[in-house]
C-alpha cells in the first residue's frame, strides 16, 4: 500500500485551541492557569500533572510558575491517574489535566479503583468537555458526566465561565476528596460578572428570574440560557436561569424550590448527551420528590457526532442561543 498518497488533516495550534467564546465577547486567556498557579504559591502541596497536554490545558501556566512541581507523565493517561492517586497518597494535591474523552474513556478504571475507591485527593481538569470541538467523537466526551457520576463519591462540577473558573479552582482544592471538573481553555468567555456570582461548591444559583420557563443549566449551557433569556425576553417571555454547576452532588433543595414553582415549563440545558447527564438526575430528583411540571431536556442527541466548525455544530445539534430559543418557544405553545 502507498501510503504517501493519504492525506492526513492538518490540525493547526490556532484550531486545537479555538475559542467558544462569540465575535466581540469579553474574555480570559488561560483563568484555569493562572487560577492554579496564584493558588499553588501559597499551597506547596500542590502539583501540576499532565499526559502530554499541558499547552491544551493551560497547565503550561502552572508549570512556568512552579517547574518543579510539574510533572509531565506522557501520553499514558492511566499512568497519569495511577502516579496521581500516589502523590495524593503522599499527601500533595495533584491537579490532573488531559482531554476529558481520555481521562474518562481511556483512564476510567484507574479513576474508580485508584482514586475515588480510597477517596483520595486528587483533581481531575479535563478539557474539551461535549461539543467544544469540532474534531469528531475521538475528542468530543460528550459522555464523560454520565461517566463520572457512576463513580461513588466523585464530585463533578461543570463552570460556566472564566470567572467561575478561577473561583472553582481554590474551591476544589480545600474539598476533601476526588473531583473532577470540566475545564475550558484558552480564551474563555466572561459571562457571569453582571449576575454578581460567587461559585460555591455544591450550590445552585438563580441568575435571572421568569414566570414562563425555567431553564436549569451547566457549563456552556449557562451562558447559552442567559442569552436564551435575554432574546425570549424581547418577545415577552419569562426567562429564569438555574445554574448548576455542581453536578454531583446536586443542590437538591434549590431545584425542588424553583421547580416545584407552578405553572413554568422546566428546561434542562447541558452540553453533555441526554443520556447520563444533568437532565437525567434533575428528572430523577423531581419524580423521587412528586415534583411534577412540564418538563424538557435540551442535550446533546444519543449518536456519536459529526467534525466540523463548532458554530454550525451547535446550531446542528441543538445547543445554539438561537436553536436553544427556537424550542423553547415551540415547547410553549
Amino acid at each position: 500500500m502507498n501510503t504517501a498518497s493519504l492525506k492526513k488533516p492538518k490540525l493547526t495550534t490556532s484550531a486545537m485551541i479555538a475559542s467558544i467564546a462569540a465575535d466581540g465577547q469579553p474574555v480570559e486567556s488561560a483563568p484555569f492557569g493562572h487560577a492554579l498557579a496564584e493558588l499553588a504559591r501559597h499551597r506547596p502541596e500542590i502539583v501540576g500533572m499532565t499526559a502530554d497536554l499541558a499547552k491544551y490545558t493551560d497547565l503550561h501556566i502552572f508549570a512556568q510558575a512552579h517547574p518543579d512541581r510539574f510533572f509531565q507523565m506522557g501520553m499514558a493517561e492511566q499512568l497519569l491517574m495511577g502516579a496521581a492517586g500516589g502523590m495524593a497518597k503522599e499527601g500533595f494535591v495533584p491537579f490532573v489535566t488531559t482531554y476529558a474523552v481520555f481521562g474518562t474513556r481511556r483512564a476510567y478504571d484507574f479513576i474508580h479503583q485508584i482514586i475515588a475507591e480510597e477517596h483520595l485527593n486528587v483533581k481531575i481538569c479535563c478539557a474539551l468537555p461535549g461539543l467544544t470541538t469540532g474534531y469528531g467523537p475521538s475528542h468530543q466526551a460528550t459522555d464523560d458526566i454520565a461517566m463520572m457520576r457512576a463513580v461513588p463519591g466523585l464530585t463533578i462540577v461543570d463552570p460556566c465561565d472564566a470567572l467561575e473558573l478561577k473561583q472553582a479552582v481554590p474551591a476544589i482544592a480545600a474539598h476533601a476528596g476526588p473531583v473532577y471538573m470540566r475545564l475550558l481553555r484558552g480564551n474563555v468567555p466572561v459571562v457571569l460578572d453582571e449576575y454578581d456570582y460567587k461559585f460555591e461548591l455544591g450550590k445552585a444559583k438563580l441568575l435571572c428570574d421568569g414566570n414562563d420557563v425555567l431553564i436549569i443549566s451547566s457549563g456552556l449551557l449557562t451562558m447559552r440560557a442567559l442569552e436564551t433569556a435575554k432574546a425570549l425576553k424581547k418577545e415577552n417571555v419569562g426567562v429564569a436561569v438555574l445554574h448548576v454547576p455542581t453536578i454531583k452532588p446536586l443542590d437538591r433543595a434549590t431545584i425542588l424550590k424553583e421547580a416545584g414553582r407552578s405553572g413554568r415549563l422546566v428546561v434542562v440545558a447541558e452540553n453533555h448527551s441526554v443520556m447520563g447527564g444533568l437532565g437525567e438526575a434533575v428528572a430523577a430528583l423531581l419524580l423521587e420528590n412528586g415534583v411534577t411540571p412540564a418538563f424538557r431536556l435540551a442535550g446533546l442527541p444519543d449518536e456519536f457526532l459529526d467534525a466540523g466548525a463548532l458554530p454550525t455544530l451547535h446550531d446542528r445539534y441543538g445547543i445554539s442561543t438561537e436553536v436553544l430559543s427556537q424550542r423553547i418557544k415551540q415547547w410553549l405553545k
